[in-house]
């Protein structure tokens, strides 16, 4: 049975990490800005059902790789360069991701938008 109350707790917790990363990173809102003129330009120009599937499925995905990146980066922050060399490495490969996601993001929304200009 799902209790309810340990459920809406999720939720809080789930709530409170989107609302810190999104007070923290700048990175982050850059992501809400673009992904709110892609909805924008969808809305606008009315695209199709398939259409607005792709632009969703990478909005999400630059979003939750961000997410999972700044987990990374906050993770890692506790160790710091002096316990091991690989730490900015890392951190710099979780960026490289997201700057790979956020590239093929914008590739998708050329290709569906600019028919439309």
């Amino acid at each position: 049975m799902v209790n309810l109350k340990r459920l809406l707790q999720s939720f809080k917790c789930a709530f409170r990490g989107l609302g810190s990363v999104v007070k923290k990173e700048q990175n982050f809102r850059v992501h809400i800005i673009a992904a709110l003129l892609a909805i924008f330009f969808g809305i606008y120009f009315e695209i199709k059902l398939w259409q607005w599937s792709l632009i969703i499925l990478m909005v999400a995905a630059v979003f939750i790789l961000e997410l999972v990146n700044t987990a990374f980066e906050r993770l890692a922050d506790m160790l710091e360069p002096k316990i091991h060399d690989y730490v900015r490495e890392i951190k710099d490969i979780m960026s490289a991701i997201v700057l790979i996601a956020s590239l093929t993001s914008l590739i998708i929304a050329l290709l569906v938008f600019l028919p439309y200009f």
